[in-house]
């Protein structure tokens, strides 16, 4: 859905077909160029919806470091410890998880 949102929904089968998903693009920030290239390569991107892509990561992170962003528990932690997370990330913007992770 977010791919379609950002206008890139016709990447959507390319990247289920490839396993790009939010980790994946998560992790993206520490490619190296040739991965990188690989990458657009592999995915038949065209380099301004590479850009695109990149652009609204960076949004969704900077969104997150500042607090637009709604809180919510990382899928990782307990149901039975959501609302102390919650209380102590809206307090401590650092203590926000920035995650592109799917909830299970």
């Amino acid at each position: 859905m977010w791919l379609e949102k950002i206008n890139l929904g016709s990447y959507r089968q390319i990247f289920k077909e490839n396993g790009v998903n939010g980790e994946y693009l998560e992790g993206m920030s520490m490619f190296t160029t040739e991965q990188i290239l690989r990458f657009i390569r592999r995915c038949h991107m065209k380099w301004g919806d590479f850009i695109t892509l990149c652009k609204e990561l960076r949004r969704i992170k900077v969104a997150c470091l500042k607090g637009e962003q709604k809180v919510r528990r990382p899928w990782w932690a307990p149901s039975c410890l959501s609302l102390v997370f919650l209380k102590v990330a809206k307090r401590n913007r650092q203590s926000r998880v920035v995650s592109l992770k799917l909830e299970p």
